[in-house]
């Protein structure tokens, strides 16, 4: 059967016990969530990873992991569009719709792949360090910057050809990348390091480091630009850490769920999502400088990635297991 939109039955998420591990999770609650439905989604029942979403033209372009393909979703029609494949053990998925491209790290071949958005044609592909994860993208040089995880760099390809710019080392295992407009800055999340490195785009030269106590493996990263705020998720000790980058310090710490992967912040509503590999989800709403604990409790399986619509605040969970075994794309609205 091809992909279907379900309406939900209920308006309560379902609470799983939470899994084993070192790191204790916070006091579960129910998430301020409502389901809205569920699409049905191609492929097996295997990992996701990131998604970028395109508000003006309602696509959603996810990267299902396992399978080696970005699925293209329109949000508004509840309906899958294409399936991109060739992409193996794809992580990152960025959508630029000003340039009418999709870019991803196909990271079982450590490249970088330049995609149409009109055709979903494979244009290039172009080398990047090892292990390509998160991608950013540096619009007023046309440049998108790939974390190269475990080559410990930051590889800076051009948009329009795909050719090598520059490579940025790190000294250490990296996290996710951020292009910081308002200071016209690269910052990057150190694992390796316990710190934020500051980059200069011009010069592909680290030129501030910002310790992060408190936090272990340091991995997801969103930005409220607005309040010059950095939300760090901490793989390591299952917390997501506030960092003013103004005064480049640490000014609040949260519990989350074991090894939070991915972080989102919705800035009209000041509201930060994290999700974890353990399948928690944490929402949290940022007053006045401060991270406010909102909600925290198990999702699902597999519930470490999310996307968020700015324009309806509805958020996206892509699961391999859905209730049928097969993968699904939850949808949610908030509830309070």
């Amino acid at each position: 059967m091809g992909p279907k939109w379900s309406m939900a039955l209920t308006c309560a998420v379902v609470i799983v016990t939470a899994g084993c591990g070192t790191a204790t999770p916070p006091a579960a609650s129910p998430l301020p969530l409502h389901q809205l439905g569920q699409l049905d989604l191609p492929g097996a029942a295997v990992r996701f990873d990131y998604m970028s979403l395109d508000t003006e033209s309602g696509l959603l372009w996810v990267a299902h992991m396992g399978a080696g393909a970005v699925v293209e979703i329109d949000i508004r029609a509840h309906r899958v569009v294409r399936t991109i494949a060739d992409l193996p053990d794809v992580h990152g998925v960025l959508a630029v719709p000003q340039r009418h491209r999709i870019y991803a790290t196909a990271t079982g071949h450590n490249r970088l792949a330049t995609i149409d958005s009109d055709s979903g044609m494979i244009l290039r592909t172009s080398p990047t360090g090892d292990y390509p994860d998160g991608l950013a993208y540096d619009s007023r040089r046309d440049a998108v910057w790939t974390t190269d995880q475990r080559a410990g760099t930051e590889t800076v390809i051009d948009a329009d050809t795909g050719t090598i710019r520059g490579t940025v080392p790190l000294g250490g295992e990296v996290g996710n990348v951020v292009y910081d407009a308002d200071s016209d800055r690269m910052v990057v999340a150190v694992q390796g390091k316990a710190d934020l490195a500051v980059i200069d785009p011009d010069t592909l030269t680290v030129t501030d480091r910002i310790p992060v106590p408190g936090c272990a493996g340091p991995h997801g990263q969103a930005l409220d630009a607005a309040d010059r705020l950095m939300f760090v998720g901490c793989e390591d000790n299952a917390r997501v850490v506030t960092v003013d980058l103004t005064h480049h310090t640490v000014i609040e710490q949260n519990n989350v769920g074991r090894t939070p992967d991915v972080l989102v912040y919705d800035v009209s509503a000041h509201r930060l999502y994290v999700a974890a590999e353990s399948g928690w989800v944490s929402l949290f709403d940022q007053r006045a400088g401060h991270t406010i604990a909102l909600a925290s409790d198990r999702l699902a399986d597999g519930a470490h990635t999310v996307a968020v619509d700015p324009q309806t605040h509805h958020s996206f969970f892509p699961l391999p297991n859905g209730p049928d075994g097969g993968p699904v794309l939850l949808e949610f609205e908030p509830s309070a």
